[in-house]
């Protein structure tokens, strides 16, 4: 199993759900690593949500798929680190 696969096995053992900007953080570099560069058109404002889900994933544009999966990986760690664990 690959440090990533175990980041996204780890990341569901944590005592609570992780803050608004870590959440982000998790997605776009799961996003990018699973699915490349962001693809699509910006969703309108009434999917606020969508929106800063597709803002922060088209923010690392570019980042090639070991680089999201390394930094997954690390935010992952350190959610954990912070969670006690």
């Amino acid at each position: 199993m690959s440090a990533f696969e175990q980041a996204q096995k780890d990341v569901n053992t944590l005592s609570s759900k992780p803050g608004t900007a870590d959440l982000l953080d998790l997605y776009k570099y799961f996003k990018q690593a699973t699915a490349g560069d962001v693809s699509g058109s910006r969703p309108g404002m009434m999917n606020m949500a969508g929106r800063f889900k597709y803002d922060a994933w088209d923010g690392i544009k570019g980042m090639s798929k070991a680089d999201a999966e390394a930094a997954y990986v690390a935010k992952v760690q350190a959610l954990l680190k912070a969670d006690g664990k």
